[in-house]
């Protein structure tokens, strides 16, 4: 078994990463400074091996990257956006659990 990593997006890469992706997509929006940030990487870390080739995880700096962050209406970090088929389908702001973040990434495989 090969071990997925994150991925990195960017403003200019954002669309083609998530939004034309061929499977569903957690997109992590954070940022150096955020505390809570920090605290979910890990969990997010171990997704992306756990669910390889079924579900992407990319991060996105917000700091970084205003232009995408803006499009897609976040306004709050940390917030995890769940895309499928090229558009959202759920949301969660603030660190949450790993029970509930793989609650949203199963409901995205259904």
């Amino acid at each position: 078994m090969t071990l997925a990593a994150t991925i990195t997006v960017t403003d200019a890469t954002f669309d083609a990463e998530v939004l034309c992706a061929k499977v569903p997509v957690v997109v992590d929006i954070w940022a150096a400074w955020c505390g809570p940030c920090k605290q979910i990487a890990p969990i997010l870390d171990q997704l992306a091996t756990d669910y390889a080739g079924r579900i992407k995880i990319v991060k996105i700096d917000a700091d970084q990257n205003p232009e995408a962050v803006t499009a897609i209406g976040v306004t709050s970090i940390p917030t995890l956006g769940f895309y499928k088929d090229g558009a959202r389908r759920d949301m969660l702001i603030g660190a949450h659990p790993k029970p509930v973040i793989v609650e949203k990434m199963e409901a995205l495989l259904a």
